[in-house]
């Protein structure tokens, strides 16, 4: 019997470095994945646009488009996983990129195995996160499970008595493992738009969360603290 092949995974690679261009592609490619190139931000969305891709690497300086730019309009129209690539020394602004909608950044020089590290990880959460939309009524995290639907929560077999923003709170938290949200997206989702009270009361929540679900508070397995940044839901590979 032959072993079923898996699906080739489709890059759109956009960079205007030639060296980068040409050792990554010989790179990916021997990785298994399909790489399409693009050298500048206007050639990178028109080639989007005309395109199928499973995840996209976004250089920020790029001739005629900056990749900030660039993935803004990605964003509005495709949730495809976004790795944005940086050079070093150049000012990152993490919560912008998160904000923006990239998944994550890696920072030139880089090694490929890092970086193929990196998009096979984004690549696994989006799955992941697919799988939710088709069976959203239960979310299981290590321990944590939500019944979305009962608004009920476990952790192992013990039932957490939850209020309506801390279930919503971790219930987005659980629906993005392994990814930053910044405290304006968590603050955006749970309490609204237009919401004007303090921002302490996110942290508030995360405290309590984190005393009813951490077997250790203030050393959190689950609920992990992204300095100046936001909140993580922490998945294991086993998840």
């Amino acid at each position: 019997m032959t072993a079923s092949r898996q699906p080739t995974v489709r890059v759109l690679l956009v960079e205007d470095e030639e060296s980068f261009i040409d050792a990554l592609s010989v790179g990916l490619a021997r990785e298994g994945f399909d790489v399409t190139t693009a050298r500048d931000g206007a050639e990178g969305s028109a080639s989007f646009a005309n395109g199928q891709f499973d995840i996209v690497l976004l250089d920020l300086m790029l001739p005629k488009m900056s990749g900030l730019d660039l993935c803004r309009e990605i964003r509005q129209t495709s949730d495809v996983p976004i790795i944005i690539v940086s050079a070093k020394g150049e000012e990152v602004d993490m919560v912008l990129l998160l904000e923006i909608g990239a998944d994550d950044y890696v920072t030139k020089p880089y090694r490929l195995r890092e970086l193929v590290a990196r998009m096979r990880a984004v690549l696994r959460r989006r799955e992941h996160a697919g799988d939710l939309d088709e069976e959203e009524s239960t979310i299981q995290r290590g321990p944590v499970r939500l019944e979305v639907d009962a608004r009920r929560c476990f952790v192992g077999t013990e039932e957490i008595k939850l209020r309506k923003k801390e279930f919503a709170l971790l219930r987005l938290l659980m629906e993005n493992p392994g990814r930053v949200l910044t405290r304006e997206v968590l603050i955006d989702r749970v309490w609204g738009h237009d919401y004007v009270g303090d921002t302490k009361t996110l942290d508030v929540h995360i405290k309590r969360l984190r005393g009813l679900i951490e077997d250790e508070p203030k050393k959190p397995q689950y609920i992990t603290t992204v300095r100046g940044v936001g909140y993580r839901f922490e998945v294991s590979r086993a998840d």
